[in-house]
Order: structure tokens, then C-alpha cells, then sequence
């Protein structure tokens, strides 16, 4: 192995391979470091895949990644105890030629992506941890040190992109330590089925039809967070995730928290007959805006989740990971290309790419989101039910006048915040956090 190279990459994530990946192909001498027995099997979760970064990346991508199923339809649900009330949307549009959005293994995909950042050049050296940066008298990141013996390893930029966890960045000072309400934790579940019946039960003419479906209200237990459904080829990955600080002041075990939302009325239909051959858990960064750290200095760069790149609102990471790991890539190959040092002034070539890409312009968009989530749990509690009963009240013909029905619903909704004031309030809160 080289004692020196253009770039050494932490992670193997989609970030990491991302960045790697772009450097190798321009032709850079790329050193990839994985803690994993093999890439992904840290990453073992289902997940959405969003074609549009990853096509930027590898065009070609589609006739040879491990796809489950392409994404086409959508469904939104609010939770009560024993309903859900929902929204739903579904187009044959979806069954394009390039499909969007595609379900996936992160085991299975993450390995995959691996061998092209092999194939494009870089070298990858996994079950080893990086311990520490190295740092020349002037503070300069100049290399790593792991856990393997042979001393440190030198390269003119280190890229981050180690994950939520960040533990390299922090422990080098780069940046500050992860506070609780910043990140979820996730667990999940693969239930395995034949792929008939996830097609039957989804209601899915294509093989390779998807249907996502998406989840507040009572499957978090008054804790800001969400649950998740996923179709696969032949399996379902369900799961549930909530903040850290929330999951310390209730002291609700997760796996409490799958369990409900498996047996609920509406769910457990979907899973019934299947076979559960996987639990994990997963920390995702939810803190958006407000809580990306910085992100460049002299000899380093941060990309992915390292950098709290996740759109919480629309609960996109992937594509957010893919991006900034290429443009983190394409500006280290230029400064390159022109010679020029990796400083922190130059690395404002990373900084104004990531400024004028859809990353940034939705995370500030949505920027007011967290804090407001936190602050009003009864956007996950109170609401959700109020919704169940009135629309309940509505759909029972039982000999009450339509007009007694509809100021009862109209009472149920100020009841869950005690007067109409707090409701406008809540509205308007939501309305200011949104624009």
C-alpha cells in the first residue's frame, strides 16, 4: 500500500462511496477505509433510493444495482390506537422507463456500490477503524491513524463521511459532540413473504411494483418520530425511529414501540404469515439545517450524515449522502486539476456547490421544522385522534342530524388542543415553519 494518497475516504456508506468513487474515475490515487466486515454490513436496513443522485454518479446504474422494487405509490398515514386515517398517491406514471424511487437492502446495495468504486480505481481496506486524524505543527489534517499496525497513513484530504456518530470528527475537535435531540434512533424489521402475496396484499399489477407507506401520530407514543413501511421483492422492512432525548426522558424501549406498531389493526393484516428473519437499529440525523457542523478545513472535508444531511421532513438521506459525497469529490478533483492546496479557503469550491444544490435550499427551507416538532408533541398525540374521531362520527349513520355531527367533529378538534386559539396557533406555527 501506498504511504500516500490523493484522498482517504472514512466510510463506505453512500456518501463514501459516493466521494471515492467520483475521485477514482477523475483518475486520483483513493484510499477507502471501512470499519465493516465488507461494505454494508454495517448498513444492513431497507431504505429508499432516490435515482436522480445516484444517476448523476453512475448513469448506467439500473442494469446491474440490486433494486427491490420501484416506488409507485405513496400513502401518508395518521395513527390512532385502532385506525389510521390516510392519504394516498398512486400514478402509472411511476412505471416510467428510468423509474425515480426504488426500494432497497442497504446490505446487498452498499456492497454493490463498493465493487464500482473498486472497479473505478480506488483501494478499499475494511474491518479497520480510524482512530484518530494526523495533524502536521500548523493543524493541518495531512492523514489517519487505525487501528491496524504499520503507522499512520498520509493523503492531501481526508473525507468524512463515517455516519451519524461522527466520532472521528469529534474526537479530532472538528466538530462539537452529537446532542440527543439532533438524531433518531431507528429499529426495524425484515419480514420475509412470498413475492405473490406482497404483490396481492399491496395490490401491485407489476412484478416490480413498490408501495411506501409513511407514519405519525400513535406508533411513536407521544415522542417526536415517525414509522416506516417498505415493499421489497420478498420481504417487508418495517420500522420505527424517534429522537434520542425523547426516547431518554420516557424510557420507552424501541423494540415496545415495533412491537405496537406490528400489531396494530391496520398493520398487522400486511404482515400476517411472514417470517422475520431481521432486527437492526440505526441512528439517522434529524437536527436539518440548525445542526450542520462545518464542514471544511485544511485537509478535511465532512459529507453524508457526518453533516446531519437528511431532510427529515421528507424523510430523504440517501440522496442527500450521494450528493454531497460527489460534489465533495468533483471539488477535491478540481483544486487538483489546478494544483491548488486543500485548504480551508479553497474548499469554499465544496462549500458554494453544496450552497446552490437542492441540499442546502431545502434544508434551509425547513430549517424552523425541528425545533417546532419538539416543542408541540401534540401534533403527534392529540391531532392524529382528533382526525380519527371526527372523521368516525362523520361515517356512522346512526339517526343524528348531519349538522349535530358536523359541530361535534368541529368540537373534537378544539378539544385537542382545549380551545381554538391553540389550534389556530398550531396552524399558523406550521404555516410559518413551512415557507
Amino acid at each position: 500500500m501506498s504511504e500516500h494518497f490523493d484522498a482517504i475516504v472514512v466510510g463506505a456508506g453512500p456518501s463514501g462511496n459516493a466521494a471515492a468513487y467520483t475521485m477514482a474515475k477523475a483518475g486520483l490515487n483513493v484510499l477507502q477505509i471501512d470499519r465493516g466486515e465488507y461494505p454494508g454490513s454495517k448498513n444492513v436496513q431497507g431504505a429508499i433510493l432516490y435515482a436522480d443522485a445516484l444517476e448523476r454518479i453512475i448513469p448506467d446504474f439500473r442494469e446491474h444495482a440490486p433494486l427491490e422494487r420501484h416506488v409507485v405509490e405513496q400513502r401518508m398515514w395518521l395513527l390512532d390506537e385502532k385506525s389510521h386515517t390516510g392519504a394516498h398517491y398512486r400514478s402509472d406514471d411511476f412505471n416510467e422507463d428510468k423509474p425515480n424511487r426504488y426500494t432497497i437492502l442497504r446490505a446487498q446495495f452498499d456492497k454493490w456500490f463498493s465493487r464500482q468504486v473498486r472497479a473505478a480505481g480506488a483501494l478499499l481496506i475494511t474491518e479497520t477503524t480510524v482512530t484518530n486524524l494526523v495533524k502536521d505543527d500548523a493543524g493541518r489534517v495531512i492523514g489517519v491513524e487505525t487501528d491496524r499496525e504499520g503507522g499512520p497513513i498520509y493523503a492531501d484530504v481526508v473525507v468524512l463521511g463515517e455516519g451519524v456518530n461522527a466520532l472521528v470528527g469529534q474526537n479530532a475537535g472538528l466538530r462539537p459532540e452529537l446532542k440527543p435531540q439532533h438524531v433518531a434512533l431507528a429499529v426495524k424489521e425484515t419480514h420475509f413473504l412470498p413475492e405473490q402475496t406482497v404483490r396481492d396484499r399491496f395490490n401491485l399489477a407489476g412484478e416490480d411494483d413498490g408501495v411506501v407507506i409513511e407514519v405519525v401520530g400513535s406508533v411513536s407514543s407521544g415522542m417526536v418520530g415517525t414509522g416506516f413501511l417498505y415493499t421489497n421483492k420478498e420481504s417487508i422492512s418495517i420500522g420505527v425511529g424517534c429522537l434520542i432525548s425523547d426516547f431518554a426522558e420516557t424510557c420507552i424501549p424501541p423494540y415496545e414501540l415495533l412491537d405496537n406498531f406490528k400489531s396494530h389493526p391496520s398493520v398487522a393484516p400486511l404482515l400476517k404469515g411472514s417470517e422475520m428473519k431481521e432486527y437492526v437499529a440505526h441512528l439517522i440525523p434529524e437536527g436539518g439545517y440548525n445542526a450542520i457542523p462545518r464542514l471544511t478545513g485544511d485537509g478535511w472535508v465532512i459529507i453524508g450524515d457526518a453533516g446531519q444531511f437528511v431532510n427529515a421532513v421528507h424523510r430523504e438521506g440517501s440522496n442527500l449522502a450521494m450528493t454531497t459525497g460527489r460534489l465533495a469529490g468533483e471539488s477535491i478533483v478540481q483544486l487538483k486539476a489546478e494544483r491548488k492546496p486543500i485548504t480551508e479557503a479553497n474548499l469554499k469550491l465544496y462549500r458554494d456547490k453544496l450552497a446552490d444544490s437542492f441540499v442546502m435550499k431545502d434544508l434551509k427551507k425547513y430549517r424552523r421544522i425541528p425545533a417546532l416538532l419538539e416543542r408541540n408533541k401534540q401534533l403527534f398525540t392529540a391531532y392524529p385522534k382528533a382526525m380519527s374521531q371526527a372523521l368516525q362520527m362523520f361515517l356512522r349513520v346512526d339517526g343524528t342530524d348531519k349538522r349535530s355531527k358536523e359541530n361535534a367533529m368541529m368540537r373534537s378538534v378544539k378539544r385537542a388542543r382545549g380551545s381554538w386559539l391553540g389550534v389556530a396557533t398550531d396552524m399558523f406555527k406550521l404555516m410559518r415553519a413551512w415557507r
